[in-house]
């Protein structure tokens, strides 16, 4: 892969300056997660379905309110985001709402197991992203392959 690293570091600043802005934003409506508010779209719900005991991860789960939406719902979820900034709002929001959401700070292509990925060889049952999050990926056939590679076999991967 060519070399991107200014390309990302220009992306984790522009996402830190988000998550700064997100967080306090009525479209995130923090205060209505924390009470309780489902943030989850409709059709996430329902493609996943019950998630209890189930392991999940969240590629680019920017601050962290759906990771922590799904572990409220008893998912097993680890979170990964390129902005530290969101991944330590996201860990305070763990914090703060009591669950057991793990949350690592590195570049989407980090969990490629050829390098020396945070996660290693770890399986999961669900690989789980939203909107926003291949816009700016250069290299989508990577991507996929480290989908792949962190879904356990018979895992579901979910791309709403």
């Amino acid at each position: 892969m060519e070399n991107y690293s200014d390309y990302f570091e220009a992306n984790k600043h522009i996402w830190n300056q988000r998550t700064a802005v997100h967080k306090d934003s009525s479209f995130y409506d923090m205060p209505g997660f924390k009470a309780g508010k489902d943030v989850l779209t409709p059709i996430e719900l329902k493609e996943l379905g019950d998630v209890k005991g189930k392991t999940l991860l969240h590629l680019q789960c920017h601050f962290g309110m759906d990771s922590l939406n799904w572990s409220r719902k008893g998912a097993k979820v680890t979170g990964v985001d390129l902005s530290d900034q969101a991944v330590d709002q996201a860990r305070k929001l763990n914090t703060d709402m009591g669950l057991d959401a793990k949350f690592i700070c590195c570049n989407v292509y980090d969990l490629d197991p050829a390098g020396s990925s945070p996660l290693a060889n770890e399986k999961f049952d669900i690989v789980f992203t939203s909107y926003g999050t291949v816009g700016w990926l250069p290299d989508l056939d990577r991507w996929a392959k480290i989908i792949f590679h962190h879904l356990k076999s018979g895992g579901l991967f979910l791309y709403s």
